[in-house]
């Protein structure tokens, strides 16, 4: 497996000694979070080709991700998004996104939905949804890169049935891919997390990875959730994306936390690796 770190997680760390911790703990690759903190959205040509190189020199893979809190708007967590009335706000930045992973050699750029906005109907939500998917799509297609859309909790498409439709919708785009998040799959989806694998897999393009409880949108480490990962692990042999740990909270443990997780996944994938051998 790919395994990767989500930046997001190293929030107390500038951008090059949370890659460099990545890379020494033997990480693959780590997801880029455009924020403020480590690369901004207005990164100049300079920071951009300066975080290319050092990753290019540590070995790692990169995704860009799309899911800082505060990026857009000081006061309003996740505003505007591609619901609102605001949308350019948000379409502006993801094509920004996408310029930033082409130079940053990062095939693929992840973003959401959104959650719907007070007065905006369903059926007009998934319209203006669709649209500026679309017109994203014409931007990827320009620059060459591909957009992982993650179903999240509590927003308009928040599950593999909600992005089956998207997908639909928009024509089967070959560029408009699925980031699945592992940890959803156990709180929200009807069926169990290998099922929900093999279901994403005709449109994985990256995978974000944690624990989680049943019915509780909280990140957890692993060994703390309900999660049993071999078999989520055997249900991802051979897809060769990254697969990232996403655990933004633990920014004040990050070095710990990650040395922690990849030992983990490393010891999962060995008993998936075992009871593959002998038949279990």
């Amino acid at each position: 497996m790919n395994w990767a770190y989500c930046t997001n997680g190293f929030s107390d760390h500038p951008l090059d000694q949370a890659l460099a911790v990545l890379a020494e703990l033997g990480y693959r690759g780590a997801a880029i979070t455009l924020d403020h903190g480590h690369l901004p959205p207005d990164a100049s040509p300079a920071q951009v080709r300066r975080i290319a190189d050092l990753a290019d020199r540590l070995g790692l893979a990169l995704v860009v991700e799309t899911g800082g809190r505060y990026t857009l708007d000081p006061w309003h967590k996740h505003h505007p998004t591609l619901l609102h009335d605001e949308a350019g706000v948000r379409a502006a930045f993801l094509r920004r996104a996408m310029r930033i992973a082409a130079d940053l050699g990062a095939p693929v750029v992840h973003l959401w939905s959104g959650i719907r906005p007070p007065g905006v109907s369903e059926p007009e939500a998934w319209n203006r949804l669709v649209r500026q998917c679309e017109r994203l799509l014409d931007e990827a297609d320009r620059v060459g890169v591909t957009l992982g859309f993650e179903p999240e909790p509590g927003m308009l498409v928040a599950d593999l049935a909600g992005f089956e439709r998207l997908h639909g919708l928009l024509g089967g785009h070959p560029r408009f891919g699925l980031t699945l998040d592992i940890g959803h799959c156990r709180c929200v989806e009807p069926y169990d997390e290998p099922e929900c694998v093999r279901r994403a897999l005709p449109y994985l393009v990256h995978v974000q990875i944690e624990d989680m409880r049943r019915g509780v949108h909280e990140h957890l480490e692993f060994g703390e959730g309900e999660i049993d990962f071999p078999p989520v692990l055997r249900a991802l042999d051979g897809f060769e994306g990254l697969v990232a740990v996403e655990l933004a909270r633990y920014g004040h443990a990050a070095p710990e936390v990650a040395r922690r997780s990849i030992d983990f996944l490393r010891r999962a994938h060995d008993a998936m690796a075992g009871a593959s051998r002998t038949g279990r």
